[in-house]
């Protein structure tokens, strides 16, 4: 059977990325162009900045992909793009991009879901991971918890209802003063810090949902520094990273951990942004030992935002028979499982 290679793309924020695959796992290349610095001293994305910066990095990005891969454009049978969700100005870039290069070749084009994509960097870290299991996606803009049926299906069983996970962190940091992105500095002074010394609240909902609140985390963190700030009062920085990111990851794990065991799965698989952080990482891994459950996570490179992932999403779209045409348009609030 003949290897099928995919050209991906991903622009969906501030990363530009441009990957080689074949036949979905394996990994040629992989090019991520960050924007990080270039954001700093805004404290946080701007939309337009990181649109043009994509349109000056897209063109070496994608060359560099191909010459490390050692392809040449001839040899793509198909380009897998990211369309949503994300800044609209920025998905354009890669979208346009892809489009121009799918009409140019001829070669078949595949539109795809970042947050599927996250959920397919774990197919790339464990060539045996295979659905179904349970899915916990934690990112800057999103917190799912989701049922993994089959490549390409899933039933979302919970959703943030207010702030994402890494959006609360990004806040907290912000009010902290620690900089941007926020979610590794507080990661960081967790480690130092102790997680017990501020009861802040963990938030469950209904006790039968899966879905998430931080906000009134949120809110109880920066109640707290303006109750200290007023009576003049000094706040341990590190203390308050520990405890509030303590906070946010006991429910995270625990809702997944119910997830599993109410739909009968042993397996749970964490993905996005967030599955760097390694308190969430530390305590999945302890409860899911608990409670003889197995548990997965892509490595650091492949939980932030790259094209590799969404090569492997295209790749099972392509061979299940699902192809875009050129008509398709940047989505930014696309949910998973919306084509």
């Amino acid at each position: 059977m003949k290897d099928i290679i995919t050209l991906a793309i991903e622009s969906s924020c501030d990363e530009t990325s441009a990957a080689v695959l074949k036949n979905g796992r394996e990994v040629l290349a992989n090019i991520v162009a960050t924007q990080i610095d270039l954001h700093k001293k805004f404290g946080g994305v701007v939309p337009e900045v990181a649109s043009r910066k994509h349109v000056e990095n897209i063109d070496a990005v994608i060359q560099t992909a191909l010459d490390e891969a050692d392809i040449k454009f001839d040899d793509i049978d198909l380009i897998g793009v990211t369309y949503g969700p994300g800044l609209v100005g920025a998905l354009l870039v890669g979208l346009s991009t892809a489009k121009a290069l799918s009409f140019a070749l001829n070669k078949p084009l595949v539109g795809v879901n970042h947050i599927e994509g996250h959920i397919c960097a774990n197919f790339i870290e464990d060539k045996n991971l295979e659905p179904p299991f349970i899915c916990l996606i934690v990112s800057g803009g999103h917190t799912h918890l989701v049922e993994v049926k089959d490549y390409g299906e899933y039933e979302i069983l919970g959703r943030t209802r207010d702030d994402a996970a890494g959006e609360a962190f990004d806040k907290i940091a912000r009010a902290l003063k620690l900089g941007y992105p926020g979610g590794p500095i507080i990661d960081k002074l967790a480690k130092i810090g102790n997680k017990n010394a501020i009861d802040f609240p963990r938030v469950y909902l209904d006790e039968d949902s899966f879905d998430f609140s931080f906000s009134g985390l949120k809110s109880a963190v920066l109640n707290y520094l303006n109750s200290k700030r007023m009576r003049n009062e000094d706040v341990v920085v590190e203390d308050i990273a520990a405890s509030f990111q303590e906070a946010v990851v006991e429910v995270l794990v625990n809702k997944s951990i119910k997830a599993a065991k109410v739909k009968g799965y042993n397996k749970i698989v964490l993905a996005g942004g967030v599955a760097a952080n390694s308190g969430l990482r530390e305590k999945l891994i302890q409860k899911c030992s608990e409670n003889n459950i197995t548990v997965k996570y892509p490595s650091i490179e492949l939980c932030t935002d790259n094209a590799a992932m969404i090569g492997c999403a295209a790749y099972y779209d392509y061979i299940k028979g699902k192809i875009s045409n050129l008509t398709l348009n940047a989505v930014p609030n696309l949910k998973l499982g919306q084509k």
